[in-house]
């Protein structure tokens, strides 16, 4: 059976920068309303996995999300998936567990060229394209945009090191779904001022032209897509899947000879990107990955053995006409965090949200 016939793929949300900035709470608010509350959000620190400070430039963005969204209740996991061959490598399958039964995941702030060679092939990139297809939504900002794009831009060996501006490929996320896709966040950055123009993810409109020409020397097939700073696009994968722009700024879109800009509030097909098509079992995606997610999805949603045995003692209860007992019997597992329905085919557990 294919795992994707039942299923349609998460919502797709890249930020070009201002992901834990005011402006970026209406696309968090869109999302959580596609959600059921508490959304479970796991946070990848891969892209900044060299830092020093890794763990905590993944609390930030967790604490900023328990704040904008604390009306859901969100429950927030960092995932320290942040290098191979350590104690901490995004292979480690006891370490990505909270990945597995997550609605949300989220990366960020990094190195762009250091999450692809973390991420590429590792069973936490497997993971979380498994469970977008399966309708886990996936958030993205700065290096993580970068990364996830079908070329990647080495902003910090450029910007920083002074190479020759190049391209290298990335980990080509959407190429799941037909598109050929080029994302360059902080599209209009002016932390340059007057004396330095850092627009186009720091190159420079200048620099980055020559990239452009070189980009479609090597790809001229793909899309190049430009977000502004603290602007986000959204793409949503159900029904006729669609982009929607939030923020203050605009995404700009460019082909060869081709040109067209979306600021806040507009919407346009996702085929507007390429050709999109529908994902299928055709992805290369390890069958133990699938596994591994299914059987951790299930495992949350089968009452622990000690509310089955309090369940248990109120149906007696009930049988025997005890009400005041079957009401406490209620209330503690209710202090567990399930919900008894009487049912005409007998008691049936539900979890609480």
């Amino acid at each position: 059976m294919d795992k994707l016939e039942d299923t349609t793929p998460g919502a797709l949300l890249l930020f070009g920068s201002g992901e834990t900035l005011p402006a970026s709470g209406k696309a968090y608010d869109y999302l959580a309303d596609k959600y059921e509350a508490p959304p479970k959000i796991a946070i990848l620190e891969t892209p900044a996995g060299f830092q020093p400070n890794t763990q905590q430039v993944a609390e930030n963005v967790g604490d900023y999300l328990k704040k904008r969204l604390q009306n859901l209740r969100p429950q927030v996991q960092i995932i320290p998936a942040r290098k191979r061959g350590t104690d901490f490598s995004p292979d480690d399958g006891a370490i990505l567990e909270p990945l597995l039964t997550s609605d949300w995941v989220f990366m960020g702030p990094g190195s762009p060229t250091y999450a692809v060679e973390q991420l590429q092939g590792s069973l936490a990139y497997n993971t979380l394209r498994a469970l977008h297809l399966r309708g886990s939504a996936v958030c993205l900002a700065s290096a993580a945009v970068l990364a996830i794009s079908a070329w990647t831009l080495p902003v910090y060996e450029i910007y920083k090191v002074g190479q020759d501006p190049f391209w290298m490929k990335g980990l080509d996320f959407l190429s799941d779904f037909g598109l050929n896709v080029t994302f360059i966040p902080h599209w209009n950055n002016h932390d340059g001022g007057e004396e330095l123009d850092t627009s186009r993810c720091f190159m420079g409109r200048e620099r980055f032209a020559g990239l452009r020409t070189e980009l479609e020397k090597l790809d001229e097939n793909t899309c190049l897509v430009g977000i502004d700073e603290q602007t986000a696009l959204l793409m949503e994968f159900t029904g006729e899947p669609t982009c929607r722009v939030f923020g203050k700024g605009s995404v700009t879109i460019m082909r060869i000879n081709e040109e067209a800009i979306f600021s806040h509030g507009h919407t346009f097909p996702l085929s507007f990107l390429g050709n999109y098509r529908q994902a299928s079992m055709a992805i290369n995606i390890p069958q133990e990955v699938w596994d591994a997610i299914e059987a951790a999805q299930t495992a949350q949603n089968e009452p622990p053995e000690r509310v089955k045995a309090l369940a248990a003692q109120r149906e007696e209860a009930r049988k025997n006409a005890d009400w005041p007992l079957s009401d406490r019997l209620r209330a503690q597992i209710e202090a567990q965090g399930w919900q008894v329905l009487d049912t005409p085919n007998g008691q049936q557990l539900m979890q609480l949200p």
